[in-house]
Formats: C-alpha cells, structure tokens, sequence
C-alpha cells in the first residue's frame, strides 16, 4: 500500500517547521496506518456513573458493562468497568430497593473485573431523609463521594461513559 503524506506548515516561535501527515483515502481508516504488534495491551478502564433512579438507565448501565466485558474478552484484551453510583441513581445499588438486584448479582459472580461502588455521601443523606440505616448491595462497595471517585479514575486515564 502506498501512503500520501501531506505536508504542514507549522509556525512556532518565529520558526516554521513542516511536518509530514498521513492523508487517507476514503477507502483506508486509521487501523490501517498501525500495525497490529503496536496496539497496547493496557487494560481497557472504563467508568459508568448512574445518577438517575430509572431502571431502564440502570439496565442500560450494565448491559454497557456487559458487552464492554463480551467485546474484550472476545479480543483478549483485558478490562475493568467500574460503576458509580450517586444522587437519585444509588437505588441501583441500595439493598432495600434495588430493581437490578439480581442482575448485579449475577455479574459479580460471573465476571471480577466489574466493580460496583456508592456513594456514601448519598447513602448518609438517604439514610438521615428517610430516618432509618440504609445499606447497599453485598455487590456494592461504598467510597467517600461519587463524583470524586468519578474524578480521580477520569484522572487515571479511564474513559467515561453516562448512559
């Protein structure tokens, strides 16, 4: 295959400096231009917040989770899917009220590189608005704040997703 390269004129600090680029034709794509032995085999990290107390979003949120799982493993490339749950979206993992309950059981014991955290900042809210403990899914694992925890993964180099 014969690669075009077109060239850049870039201009930095008074100096100007060409840079060849690689012009595709509509029929290449960018995989084309990599060659196979080069892709990373990091893991895939993936963060999903649910933050909405909608069953058809938290159903959605773990078939996301799902076939991210499905899809890597099919590629042999490894991954980890976090879901975050805060605000009204805690009920996903809320052992009292949890529509998904199950479903969150069954991955746990199907896959270990999917993770399920809460907010304990909306957990002590709920808890307190509702005048009684509330605790989370055996699934579930509490971390401080939602957001934050959203936060640092998104500064770890996970990618997010909100569905």
């Amino acid at each position: 295959m014969r690669s075009v390269m077109k060239a850049s004129l870039i201009a930095c600090a008074g100096v100007a400096v060409v840079i060849a680029v690689p012009t595709l034709t509509r029929s290449q794509t960018m995989t084309t231009l990599i060659p196979p032995h080069s892709v990373s085999k990091m893991p895939h990290r993936v963060v999903i917040q649910v933050t909405q107390n909608d069953p058809a979003i938290m159903n959605m949120a773990l078939n996301n989770a799902e076939n991210l799982v499905k899809y890597y493993k099919n590629k042999g490339e490894p991954l980890q899917v976090e879901l975050v749950a805060y605000g009204a979206g805690l009920t996903m993992m809320r052992d009292d009220t949890s529509p998904v309950k199950d479903r969150l059981a069954a991955i746990t014991g199907s896959t270990k590189n999917v993770v399920f955290t809460g907010c304990g900042n909306t957990l002590t809210a709920q808890s307190k608005q509702e005048n009684k403990e509330i605790t989370l899914v055996p699934e579930a694992r509490i971390v401080p704040t939602g957001i934050a925890r959203i936060v640092e993964l998104e500064e770890q180099g996970w990618s997010y997703v909100r569905p």
